[in-house]
């Protein structure tokens, strides 16, 4: 799809009810793109495809399904390719955060972001891809994060999920490019979504402080980043000017990154409350 037109593509969104999701199924009907929308919340999606642009799409549609349960996840897409044809575009957007320090964070947290984000996301894939591979071609596309490159303070949980999605896209990316699928990882930086909203309740003072030192991108933002990066074939997506700063610096400076996270960690330390 690189430099091609979004235009009458059919895109299979996950986590499209609210946030990042959202955003980019927004921006890709406004381009002509037929979408079809999969979360969890039913009633969600019935009332966002009453709204605009979906409601003046007549390609727009909506599954509701719990991408963490595979036989959930293979129904979605059973279903939109029974109702619209094979995607040509899959953008895995579910996912879930929960900040804490480790030793405060359950166990089930643990389990429940790795079964959404990770497993969720390659469930999608595997319900999707033979169907790409028989047709030989199409776009994959998951999100990651900033927490997926850089270990941040107060991400034990969310931040070992979209590791995990990194190295599978970084494999899935190199099997099926001589088979005629791209791939594309966005890792973006805090974004202005109800989920950054959920996790402030919980982000320990450090991870607060130097959280506070970045920028918020809008999901408006990213999505728009995110597509003109698909659309121009790249495989690595970092929207924002910070996080493409922070992108490479990490793989330039290697192990020297430990200490630098180490003294910003330690500086709000200095400053939280007795």
């Amino acid at each position: 799809m690189s430099q091609e037109s979004f235009n009458g593509r059919l895109a299979l969104i996950t986590g499209g009810s609210s946030g990042i999701g959202l955003a980019l199924a927004k921006a890709l009907v406004q381009e002509g793109a037929r979408v079809w929308l999969v979360a969890r919340r039913k009633n969600v999606l019935e009332e966002t495809i009453k709204t605009p642009p979906f409601s003046s799409n007549g390609g727009a549609g909506i599954f509701s399904a719990d991408v963490s349960d595979f036989e959930q996840a293979q129904a979605a897409v059973d279903g939109v390719i029974r109702e619209a044809g094979v995607p040509d575009l899959l953008i895995n957007s579910a996912g879930v955060t929960h900040p804490g320090y480790v030793q405060e964070i359950p166990l089930e947290i643990f389990h429940q972001l790795m079964d959404i984000n990770y497993f969720g996301t390659v469930h999608m894939v595997k319900a999707v891809l033979p169907h790409m591979l028989k047709r030989g071609s199409g776009h994959i596309v998951n999100i990651s994060s900033a927490a997926g490159f850089l270990g941040v303070f107060g991400y034990s949980a969310y931040g070992a999920t979209k590791y995990a999605v990194r190295g599978f896209s970084d494999v899935l990316r190199a099997e099926v490019k001589p088979l005629g699928i791209r791939v594309s990882i966005v890792f973006p930086p805090d974004t202005d979504t109800p989920q950054l909203a959920y996790e402030n309740q919980f982000k320990p003072f450090e991870t607060r402080e130097i959280s506070g030192t970045a920028g918020v991108l809008s999901a408006d933002q990213v999505a728009r980043m995110t597509l003109n990066g698909v659309r121009r074939g790249k495989y690595i997506i970092t929207p924002g000017t910070e996080t493409s700063v922070l992108y490479r610096l990490s793989g330039l400076l290697g192990n020297a990154v430990y200490p630098i996270m180490d003294r910003m960690v330690a500086q709000a330390r200095r400053k939280k409350p007795s």
